[in-house]
């Protein structure tokens, strides 16, 4: 009677069926080349490094180009951003007899497209926004880490028609949590490529009209000691205001 050669059958089936997985696994690395991807900033990585090593960012080289999706548009002059527009101030401006410094708080409603500042129970200003399209805003409890005068932003893909070169972006509020780091770059800020605000419009950030994110960035923590520097950070001594995000962008 002969005897069945079991040891090299099953050498030889283990070993084929480790092949396959193995080329199932470089398959699946193939069309998902990961599964955490690194984070994209969404503003200037020299800037954001710079703020989050707690300098100041210098001012920035007046650009007269910006490009959005392949349009060709025209950013805001520095000399616009420089000028004094608060002719009153912002406790005349809201027509409250003073400002609660402590107690205020930014709401961002993405399923309302809308955001509000309030201080203690009273909500005191109200604007349109336009929330993350091409990709989401984060929602969570957030603190305002830095602010500056402008800022450029870049990113997006070429090959998809999402690419986005934007220099002098006004009134920049930039906001982090402990999930959502700072070299992340999401902010709220003002727009001037768009003025379709109500629906959403952003690769991630809190768009808003030119006037209402100055009347914001002027109300918001940590106020600005220094009107020459381009940027403000917040601090222990000098924190920056509360920002809460909720709700669900709307698909359009």
């Amino acid at each position: 009677m002969k005897k069945k050669a079991f040891g090299i059958s099953w050498f030889l089936r283990i070993s084929l069926g480790l092949t396959f997985i193995a080329l199932g696994i470089s398959a699946m690395q193939i069309v998902i080349p990961s599964l955490s991807p690194a984070i994209s900033s969404l503003a200037d990585v020299t800037s954001l490094t710079l703020l989050s090593e707690g300098k100041e960012i210098p001012v920035p080289v007046n650009e007269i180009v910006a490009w959005f999706h392949g349009q060709k548009v025209t950013p805001p002059t520095l000399a616009d951003l420089t000028k004094d527009r608060q002719v009153l101030g912002i406790a005349e401006y809201l027509n409250l007899p003073f400002v609660d410094e402590k107690n205020k708080h930014i709401e961002v409603d993405l399923t309302a497209q809308k955001v509000y500042a309030y201080e203690g129970e009273q909500k005191v200003l109200e604007f349109d926004i336009s929330s993350g399209r091409w990709a989401p805003t984060p929602t969570g409890e957030f603190h305002i880490w830095a602010k500056v005068k402008s800022q450029l932003m870049h990113g997006g893909d070429k090959r998809f028609g999402t690419y986005y070169y934007l220099p002098n972006v006004p009134y920049v509020m930039f906001f982090a949590n402990y999930e959502v780091p700072k070299m992340a770059g999401f902010s709220l800020h003002g727009t001037y490529w768009h003025d379709n605000f109500g629906h959403p419009m952003s690769h991630g950030c809190v768009n808003m009209k030119i006037s209402d994110a100055k009347i914001l960035y002027d109300w918001a923590m940590p106020p600005v000691t220094n009107p020459r520097s381009w940027s403000t950070l917040a601090s222990s001594n000098n924190p920056g205001t509360a920002v809460v995000i909720y709700g669900e962008t709307p698909k359009e």
